[in-house]
C-alpha cells in the first residue's frame, strides 16, 4: 500500500512486533486503515520508518523488542502505548490471527481508548541493564542448582553419596576414584558458576549502594535481603504509579484468581500472572518471616494468625498472604520514606 501522505491525519498506529519483522498499520481519525507494510525488527529500520511522521500514537505489545523499540520512537517525539499481551485478549484470542489483524487490532483499541490496552510501564535503559544483571545472576544460580542435582544424582546412582553441603561448596566435596573422571569436568564447572555468581554479588552490592540507596529502607525489614531490595526498588521504578498500596500484590500475581456468577464465589489459587521472579524473592522472604529464625512483628503475627486458623493448606496460605502483605509494606516504605517499627500495630511480647 502507498505510504501515508502528509494530508491524512493519523489516528493510530498499530505494531506488531515480530522477530525478524515486524507489521505496521496505520489509521486515520476516522479509523480507515491508510497504510499497511512490514519493515525489519532493527533500530535503524524503526528510526527510518518513523521520523518524518508528526507526533501519533503507537500501540505496541509486550515483548521481548519491545522496550527498545519504546526508547526510538518516544526519542523520535512519538506517543507511544506499549499494551499488555497478557491482558488484551481481543488479540490472544482471535479465531483468524495473523501479524496483519494483530497490528490492526493494536491500532484500533490504541485509538478507541487506550485503557483497554492496560499500558504497561517502561522503565529507564539504566533500570533495564540493571535489572538484567539480577536476573543473569538468577540464571546462573538455577544452572547451578541443575549441575548439584546432576552431581549428586549420578553419585548416588552408583551408589555413593556426596556430603551434605551448600552448593557454592559442593565442588570441594572428594569424588570417589571410580567417578573421578566422570564427574570432575562437572565439579570444575560448578566452581566456574558459583565463581560468577560471586563476581554478580559484588557487582549487585556496587550497584545498590551507588545508585539505589532506598533499598536499606527496604532491609529495614528483617528477612528482606539485598537482592530483594534491590529487585523490589528496580521493579517498583516509580512507586506512585499504583493507585492504592494493595495493588501491588496483583502486580506480583499474589492474588486470589476469581470466577464468581451469581451465588457463586469458590475459592481459587493465585493467579500468578504477575512478576515471577519478584513473587519467589517475596514468597521466600515470607517463609523466612514465618521460620524458626523469624523475629517477632506484624506480619510474622499476621502469618501466624491466618496459619492458626487450621486445614490442609493453612501454612501456604499464610505464606502466600505474608508475601502479600510484605509487598505492600515495602511499597509503604518506598513511598514514605519512614523508619520500619515491626510491632507499630502491635503490643510487644511479654518476656516470660
Amino acid at each position: 500500500m502507498k505510504k501515508t501522505s502528509a494530508e491524512v491525519v493519523i489516528g493510530a498506529i498499530g505494531v506488531d512486533l515480530g522477530d525478524c519483522r515486524s507489521q505496521v498499520c496505520v489509521l486515520d481519525e476516522r479509523g480507515t486503515v491508510v497504510e499497511e507494510d512490514s519493515i525489519a525488527t532493527t533500530w535503524s529500520a524503526f528510526e527510518d520508518r518513523f521520523a518524518g511522521l508528526p507526533r501519533c500514537r503507537i500501540v505496541l505489545e509486550t515483548g521481548t523488542h519491545s522496550n527498545w523499540v519504546h526508547d526510538v520512537l518516544v526519542k523520535q517525539g512519538h506517543e507511544v502505548v506499549v499494551a499488555n499481551a497478557r491482558k488484551v485478549r481481543a488479540i490472544s484470542a482471535n479465531e483468524r490471527k495473523s501479524d496483519r489483524l494483530d497490528a490492526r487490532m493494536l491500532a484500533r483499541l490504541g485509538r478507541v481508548d487506550v485503557q483497554l490496552l492496560q499500558p504497561v510501564h517502561v522503565r529507564t535503559a539504566q533500570l533495564r541493564l540493571d535489572l538484567m544483571t539480577l536476573r543473569a545472576r538468577a540464571e546462573l544460580v538455577e544452572l547451578r542448582t541443575a549441575l548439584v542435582n546432576s552431581i549428586q544424582g549420578l553419585a548416588k546412582s552408583a551408589g555413593h553419596r556426596l556430603a551434605k553441603c551448600s552448593s557454592a561448596s559442593l565442588h570441594k566435596q572428594p569424588l570417589h576414584p571410580s567417578l573421578e573422571e566422570i564427574l570432575r569436568p562437572m565439579m570444575d564447572a560448578l566452581e566456574r558458576v558459583s565463581l560468577e555468581i560471586a563476581g554478580y554479588d559484588k557487582k549487585l552490592e556496587a550497584i545498590a549502594r551507588q545508585r539505589y540507596p532506598q533499598c536499606r529502607l527496604l532491609q529495614q525489614v528483617a528477612g528482606v535481603g539485598p537482592l530483594t531490595a534491590l529487585y523490589f526498588v528496580l521493579v517498583i521504578d516509580d512507586p506512585k504509579r499504583f493507585k492504592r498500596p494493595r495493588d501491588v500484590g496483583s502486580y506480583f500475581g499474589l492474588v486470589s484468581r476469581r470466577d464468581q456468577s451469581g451465588s457463586r464465589d469458590p475459592q481459587l489459587s493465585i493467579t500468578k500472572a504477575g512478576d515471577r521472579m519478584g513473587r519467589t524473592l517475596l514468597v521466600q522472604c515470607a517463609h523466612h518471616i514465618l521460620g524458626r529464625f523469624g523475629k517477632d512483628s506484624d506480619l510474622r503475627r499476621f502469618g501466624e494468625k491466618i496459619a492458626a486458623r487450621g486445614g490442609t493448606r493453612a501454612k501456604k496460605r499464610a505464606v502466600i498472604a505474608t508475601a502479600r502483605k510484605l509487598a505492600v509494606l515495602l511499597l509503604a516504605l518506598l513511598r514514605s520514606g519512614e523508619v520500619y517499627e515491626p510491632l507499630r500495630n502491635s503490643e510487644p511480647a511479654k518476656a516470660a
